[in-house]
């Protein structure tokens, strides 16, 4: 059987942004304590004391402040390229599907001015393309099966200096400052240097503002 303070550990730790709000002082824990306590009784089984639970939050606050600062602060980006006007289609895989990427890119040829992303999931492909191409994803991929396509759609790539790669947390800061601002996510689409976002047309200067400060905090 799970501790008092197990449980109250297990209900914080679903809810990142509320132990970094209790890390920097933001939350009154007394509040917070009369809050979860039905949910901490459920666990538990029986009644629980909100002294109890204040307690367990006291002791806790010290280790999240630990896990918290092995996250770093600093996101640093070399350049942030958008993209407007993108249809997303999503194929479930197949044994001919490679081959209709394939032929895509052959019609496409080495022409920059596309965009253009493939991801291959286990049971899935995902495919980001401008809307000027969507007349030929749609003829050569024609016989597959489209589990889902989107439109009016907008990506905002960021092009990351090699070091990101080693800072634990950093792909953290960058979708809580997503997540903080309101923003829904429609893809993510990530290389070594490179990490996209894909959201609604109706979200891009938003979501441009937020990565653009992201290095200025």
């Amino acid at each position: 059987m799970l501790s008092i303070s197990q449980i109250v550990e297990k209900i914080i730790a679903h809810q990142p942004f509320l132990a970094e709000a209790l890390v920097e002082g933001l939350i009154n824990v007394s509040s917070l304590a009369r809050k979860i306590q039905p949910e901490v009784k459920q666990y538990f089984g029986s009644e629980v004391k909100g002294g109890a639970i204040v307690m367990s939050i006291n002791r806790l606050i010290p280790k999240m402040k630990g896990k918290i600062a092995h996250l770093g602060t600093e996101v640093v980006v070399r350049d942030i390229i958008v993209r407007s006007q993108l249809v997303d289609y999503t194929y479930k895989n197949s044994s001919t599907l490679i081959e209709k990427h394939t032929d895509l890119l052959r019609a496409i040829g080495p022409n920059q001015e596309f965009f253009y992303t493939m991801v291959q999931g286990v049971f899935e492909s995902n495919l980001v393309v401008s809307q000027s191409l969507a007349e030929q994803v749609e003829e050569i991929f024609e016989g597959e099966s489209l589990l889902s396509k989107s439109g009016r759609l907008s990506a905002v790539t960021l092009k990351l200096p090699d070091e990101n790669a080693q800072q634990a947390g950093f792909y953290y800061h960058i979708l809580k400052s997503i997540a903080w601002a309101g923003i829904n996510i429609r893809e993510v689409i990530s290389t070594t240097n490179e990490f996209t976002l894909v959201v609604n047309d109706d979200a891009i200067d938003k979501t441009f503002s937020v990565l653009k400060n992201l290095g200025q905090n």
